[in-house]
């Protein structure tokens, strides 16, 4: 059968994969699978629960919960009925809260356990167009996500035929959902998606995946996202069974517990499986540290398809059995592919996974184009590293004069909600979406991204910085976990610097560099210079005018949670800037306002 909306998927599992574990995760611990058969029931009778309760096509109910089964019984019960589900990530700051519950007028709220809840209570109690609140988990006082279920089971009879009705309306052109943008200044808004959008992404991007219905992953970034979710569909249109961590702590043991054949992921949690992994290799005796560190410095001159010569591949084989054979069992053995995405991966670290086997792809879009504009495969010769692979099937790419991306295709969104104006702005009088990114195609067919058009600026000198670039480069260092790069119309860049601070704190105990607190050990003439250290390191590469002059290191480790990043991990720049004022100040000596 043909899948043109969504909850298609649901017709097409139960046809081409029927199987035991469709969705699984851990409760109590144990793993608790659901069946194919369970999966359409569940949905079905949410469906139904929802037009017992009044819902009807075109309301919106939001949800703010972490990755589980019932997610996706309510996310495709809403589908059915053309509710239009508006998920929400469960780290924002109460303003946004507020701002996307009023904005989406939102009928209901699904929310996952009680201090999530005890957390929105008093933001909901300000929403007028809230009607009902529902729990996954039991919150005493609280409607139970159950009682929906239940109204399905005692409606099913006299409603399943209008369930039908309803399933038979909607279009694949018709709006399936809202998700606000994260945003890296202001708030957010909501990009409105249609099931064609979404349709057309997974089934293109169906087309590069290895893995099929004999193969399981682990799902742990925010189903939320429209990253994850499109996956999360394609898993489920290729009949892999998705099993859901337990929370990000327990990532690596889930994934060997289920022997993972693949998972989803973002380049910064490579970037601290790769600093775990050299952390481990640091304590090793001096024989073995001395094979680890010849082993690393091998995968890091990996060339797809052999293209090193035999001796190497020879070479390469040794260091199979005696370092990388022990990064891939540390992931459970089994993975066979690693989606990257979010934001760019360094080459170094695609080209070291891929030496240990384990094949990294990374992709690109934005929430806009729901959301792979271009992926790379897991095989030559449509992947090249430090690209993010070829543009999907279906979407066309142009660029603007100034480089930027420009796109069409059936992924392109139908708009941002109640918002023409801004709509009329990123889409052109052709039908062409403006990403805001800069890019080009190497070799005619791989697109890389440079940086993003609003975060290039220019020095005093006149030369341009993409601070991106430069980022990316400094994160290579284990010592760093995230930088910002500044210098807008000044003499010479500099940077902000938050430390890897569980590197740092093995750092300074191994130097015996005593502390109070990270405030303190920042301000450490020896952190300093070792900090000085890894700078001149990175300047090495840069060209002149990219090079940092100047620096500062923070005492704080920025989050979402903090404010200094977005859901998604990109710097949140405005914030930033304001937050360390004083910093600049100081790396750039003006006084305070003009004084």
């Amino acid at each position: 059968m043909e899948v043109t909306r969504v909850f298609d998927l649901l017709d097409h599992q139960s046809f081409h994969f029927s199987k035991t574990d469709t969705l699984a995760s851990k409760k109590n611990g144990d793993w608790e699978k659901y069946s194919t058969a369970e999966y359409v029931k569940m949905s079905n009778l949410f469906g139904i629960g929802l037009m017992a309760l009044g819902f009807r096509k075109g309301d919106k109910i939001a949800t703010v919960t972490n990755n589980r089964p019932e997610w996706n019984f309510a996310d495709m019960g809403m589908l059915m009925t053309g509710v239009i589900h508006v998920p929400i990530y469960p780290t924002i700051s109460l303003e946004e809260y507020k701002h996307i519950l009023t904005h989406s007028d939102a009928k209901a709220i699904i929310i996952s356990d009680k201090s999530l809840f005890n957390r929105l209570e008093e933001v909901i109690k300000e929403i007028k167009t809230i009607e009902r609140i529902f729990t996954f988990n039991d919150v005493e006082g609280v409607q139970n996500w159950l009682e929906i279920i239940d109204q399905g089971e005692l409606n099913q009879k006299k409603l399943k035929p209008v369930l039908d009705s309803v399933k038979n309306s909607i279009l694949p052109d018709d709006i399936a959902t809202i998700i606000y943008t994260s945003g890296t200044t202001g708030l957010s808004k909501g990009v409105m998606l249609s099931h064609k959008n979404l349709v057309s992404n997974f089934i293109s991007t169906s087309r590069i995946q290895p893995l099929n219905r004999n193969h399981k992953v682990l799902s742990f970034l925010p189903l939320c996202h429209i990253y994850e979710r499109m996956i999360n569909y394609h898993y489920q249109y290729l009949g892999i069974s998705i099993y859901y961590a337990e929370s990000l702590g327990t990532v690596a043991a889930n994934l060997k517990e289920i022997e993972a054949d693949g998972f989803t992921t973002v380049p910064r949690m490579l970037e601290k499986v790769y600093d775990r992994i050299v952390s481990k290799g640091k304590d090793l005796s001096p024989v073995r540290k001395m094979v680890f560190n010849w082993a690393l410095k091998l995968g890091f001159r990996y060339e797809l398809n052999g293209q090193n010569g035999i001796f190497y591949e020879f070479k390469l084989r040794i260091a199979d059995r005696l370092v990388f054979k022990k990064w891939r069992d540390a992931l459970g053995g089994k993975v066979k592919i690693i989606i990257s995405g979010g934001a760019a991966l360094q080459p170094r670290l695609s080209r070291i996974f891929w030496a240990a086997g384990l094949k990294v792809v990374e992709g690109y879009g934005l929430t806009e184009t729901a959301p792979v504009i271009a992926v790379g495969f897991p095989f030559w010769p449509d992947i090249k590293f430090g690209t993010v692979g070829p543009i999907l099937d279906g979407v066309e790419v142009k660029f603007s004069e100034e480089g930027e991306i420009l796109v069409k295709g059936p992924n392109l969104m139908l708009g941002y909600y109640k918002d023409i104006d801004y709509t009329n702005e990123v889409i052109d009088s052709e039908g062409w979406f403006h990403t805001g990114d800069i890019g080009y195609l190497e070799e005619g067919r791989f697109l890389k991204i440079t940086d993003r058009k609003k975060e290039i600026f220019k020095l005093s000198s006149g030369k341009y910085i993409a601070p991106q670039l430069i980022e990316n480069k400094f994160k290579e260092s284990i010592f760093i976990e995230q930088i910002m790069v500044v210098g807008v119309n000044e003499k010479f860049a500099s940077a902000l610097i938050s430390p890897n601070f569980n590197h740092l704190h093995f750092w300074a105990t191994k130097h015996k560099v005593h502390y109070r607190d990270n405030e303190d050990l920042i301000k450490n003439s020896m952190v300093l210079a070792r900090y000085q250290k890894e700078v001149d390191k990175t300047n090495r590469t840069l060209g002149e005018h990219e090079k940092i002059k100047r620096f500062r290191l923070v005492c704080e480790e920025w989050s979402p949670q903090t404010g200094e990043l977005s859901p998604t991990l990109k710097l949140k720049r405005a914030v930033i800037y304001k937050k360390y004022d004083h910093f600049l100040r100081m790396i750039y000596n003006y006084a305070k306002n003009g004084d």
